[in-house]
């Protein structure tokens, strides 16, 4: 096992480039295996949760090939099998997206119960509903999803909120005959760069961004292309508010400015500066912030994953915030690690009060989740001496070398075997 050693009390300052998008490259990924054709994708993070669907797709006798660390060429004009390896599927939560693709072209499939990070109850029900409109018979038994269905029909389909119901009954719907329409539908950007993808190899979709999604089946999909993933709107993210709470001046660069209004608008509101042009974003501060509430809401509010580093911001700012988690009831378990470094934070249910703190000092402290892992990150830059930072395994499921982007911007940063001095 691996951990960081972090030397905190750092300003960073410099320049970062984003990668692409963990949430958009994933259900992409899986969207391929409704081409046929050879598909090409850059921009993609090289990080392990890729490396998972990767290994799954051969496992289904897919062509995968990495030409380098962000391009990836797919084949998967034919498959051996539908079955997806269990053990592999339940690794993490995006697995379920082979579940669309397979019965958007084979009419079945079967992966393993998702896994993921431990952030709260989250549920598939919105999938299923999306998949029994379509003609398909569900089976949760065994620990799998087994889905199969004769023959799919277009249907029109009412969601609950749900990014990943949305693109799953995307990927689902594509080839389907007639047009389905899905309602109250998820926004988010990997959301419309999956409908893009798909529509440059042939698909119609259209309403992606909106309220509502229109797919008018086709034939087949069988154009060869070359795609880029979006740039990542939580990494981003995540090194706006390290800029800001390290009280430094980092230019991001390859990132959609748009994507981040709503930390931009609270980065303003607490003293930050944020200057946006172009596809870059550069974030300076150099005063303690005032404190602020965030009500963490589906795209285009604030997006939950950006919850845990803010909630970094807000315990070393001036004056008491409070975050309401509307999303995941369980994501507040890194504010236990923040009070270790001495930040004065309450929870109650989905709700967190944040005393500010003038100082945080460094400690022992271990990463619960992907975002949470990202934020403690942040909290030991800002605290003085040393911290350790444990289950960094999580981290790497979605941020690419992070370590190594921290310390081109000065921090003091290394990642070591736990047995090592």
């Amino acid at each position: 096992m691996e951990k960081l050693l972090i030397y905190g009390d750092t300003q960073l300052k410099g320049e970062v480039t984003i990668g692409g998008a963990k949430n958009a490259a994933l259900p992409i990924i899986a969207a391929t295996l409704l081409v046929e054709g050879i598909t090409t994708l850059t921009n993609v993070p090289n990080i392990s949760d890729i490396e998972n669907i990767c290994e799954i797709l051969e496992c289904l006798g897919v062509q995968v090939k990495r030409i380098d660390k962000h391009t990836l060429q797919i084949n998967a004009t034919k498959l051996k099998t539908t079955h997806a390896p269990l053990d592999l599927t339940s690794r993490f939560r995006a697995s379920y997206y082979l579940l669309g693709s397979l019965i958007g072209r084979y009419g079945r499939g079967e992966v393993g119960m998702p896994g993921g990070c431990a952030i709260g109850q989250r549920p598939i029900d919105q999938h299923i509903k999306g998949f029994e409109a379509l003609g398909c018979e569900v089976d949760t038994t065994h620990g799998k999803i087994s889905i199969k269905s004769n023959k799919l029909s277009a249907a029109d389909i009412y969601f609950d909120v749900s990014v990943g119901a949305t693109i799953n009954n995307i990927l689902a719907a594509a080839l389907v005959p007639g047009t389905t329409t899905l309602y109250n539908v998820a926004k988010e950007p990997h959301v419309v760069d999956v409908a893009n993808f798909l529509n440059s190899v042939g698909a119609d979709i259209v309403g992606a961004g909106t309220d509502s999604i229109t797919i008018n089946g086709v034939e087949s999909l069988q154009k060869n292309c070359t795609y880029s993933i979006v740039p990542d709107q939580i990494e981003c993210g995540t090194f706006m508010i390290a800029a800001a709470a390290t009280r430094g001046d980092v230019l991001i660069k390859n990132c959609i400015p748009e994507h981040m209004d709503s930390l931009t608008a609270k980065l303003l509101e607490m003293g930050a500066t944020v200057k946006s042009e172009n596809d870059t974003i550069r974030v300076s501060c150099k005063k303690r912030l005032k404190s602020t509430n965030i009500n963490t809401l589906p795209h285009p509010g604030f997006p939950t994953d950006l919850q845990s580093p803010m909630g970094v911001l807000l315990a070393i700012a001036d004056g008491t915030g409070i975050i309401n988690e509307s999303v995941w009831e369980s994501r507040f378990q890194y504010t236990d690690e923040l009070n270790k470094l001495g930040a004065n934070i309450s929870v109650s249910n989905r709700t967190a009060v944040f005393t500010g703190v003038d100082q945080l000092y460094g400690a022992p402290i271990y990463a619960s989740d992907l975002r949470a892992g990202a934020a403690l990150i942040i909290a030991a830059l800002v605290a003085k001496g040393y911290s350790e930072l444990y289950n960094i395994q999580y981290i790497d499921r979605g941020y690419e070398r992070i370590e190594e982007k921290f310390k081109a911007l000065g921090a003091k940063i290394e990642r070591i075997k736990e047995e090592e001095n």
